[in-house]
């Protein structure tokens, strides 16, 4: 089978459309002849040698996948060859077929195609698992998400005005994208480059500060968003694209009460990440299947042209998700 596989670590020119081995099922594997795989932020890191694949899982890059079942394992029972099914997977996705274990695998609601599909998985199931399942967001609380426009924010914006309407939701983002963050729903939106956000939040919220907030940049960020947190407050720390180390104050977080937390999704335990994924099933699929939300596809790529795609990520323009078409 065609798959993009890597001469070396480095910039995309590393990047090869070659013929691989075709993958093994397990018996507790369905095997997906892939329609769709999306570009993640965390694949780039690994095509620059900075994020392994977890032990036992494809080194082809790829997180999430979005197809039609082609076998299934002994035993399992829940899908048929045919049957229409997204993924979150370890590694695998840029390649025609990839295995995903039974349990990390959900049907597609008629109501998406296998573009949007192979775009829920990094970035809904990430969003919910920190804003709601750790971050526990609630009605009449205020989040602030950094990174407007892209797959992850945009996925997060979405869940809080979809399962907490009262929820206030702050949002840096550059210049060019303001306007498109506001009508997704944010209530307010600073430009990163020319706003003090941490000053805005203080005089938005009358120096309160927002309850939760998602942060994928890390060290340049911590001190602005320890100023901007509430009493209570928690920072859900998914990326570290900013730096790794900074300072904290710990006596004012001490007094203030408030917790930073560090959370990656794909180097959780097997059988955790299913139990995060039935949740996510159950709490957020129904909303896809009512076409109360919808994953955003920015632009699609042949597999071929993996390397323009993720050429395109790191030049920041895109808004919503970047899909690939085995």
């Amino acid at each position: 089978m065609k798959a993009i596989t890597l001469s070396d670590f480095g910039g995309s020119d590393m990047m090869r459309f070659t013929e691989v081995e075709f993958p093994a099922p397990g018996d507790r594997h369905v095997l997906i002849r892939v329609r769709a795989t999306s570009v993640n932020r965390p694949d780039i890191i690994q095509r620059k040698g900075n994020y392994p694949a977890p032990p036992g899982d494809s080194e082809i890059l790829g997180l999430e996948v979005a197809g039609i079942v082609e076998t299934i394992g002994q035993n399992l029972t829940r899908y048929s060859p045919g049957d229409r099914v997204f993924a979150l997977i370890g590694g695998g996705g840029y390649a025609e077929y990839a295995l995903a274990l039974e349990s990390h695998t959900m049907p597609i609601p008629d109501s998406i195609d296998f573009e949007q599909a192979a775009c829920i998985c990094e970035t809904y199931i990430t969003a919910y698992l920190n804003l709601f399942m750790i971050g526990e967001i609630q009605g009449k609380q205020s989040v602030l998400i950094h990174g407007g426009g892209g797959g992850v924010a945009t996925a997060a914006i979405q869940l809080c005005k979809a399962l907490t309407a009262d929820t206030e939701i702050f949002v840096t983002a550059s210049a060019a994208k303001i306007e498109r963050v506001l009508k997704q729903g944010a209530d307010h939106v600073f430009d990163y480059r020319d706003q003090d956000f941490a000053a805005e939040i203080k005089r938005i919220s009358g120096k309160r500060g927002v309850d939760v907030i998602l942060d994928h940049i890390g060290a340049k960020y911590l001190e602005p968003n320890f100023n901007s947190l509430a009493i209570g407050g928690c920072i859900m720390q998914i990326g570290v694209m900013g730096g790794t180390r900074a300072e904290i104050n710990l006596a004012m977080m001490m007094v203030k009460r408030q917790r930073i937390i560090g959370s990656v999704l794909r180097s959780r335990p097997v059988d955790e990440k299913a139990s995060i994924i039935k949740q996510f099933e159950q709490t957020v699929m129904p909303l896809f299947a009512s076409a109360a939300i919808a994953p955003l596809v920015d632009a699609t790529f042949p597999l071929s042209e993996a390397a323009q795609a993720h050429d395109l990520m790191e030049q920041g323009g895109h808004f919503g998700k970047i899909v690939l078409l085995p």
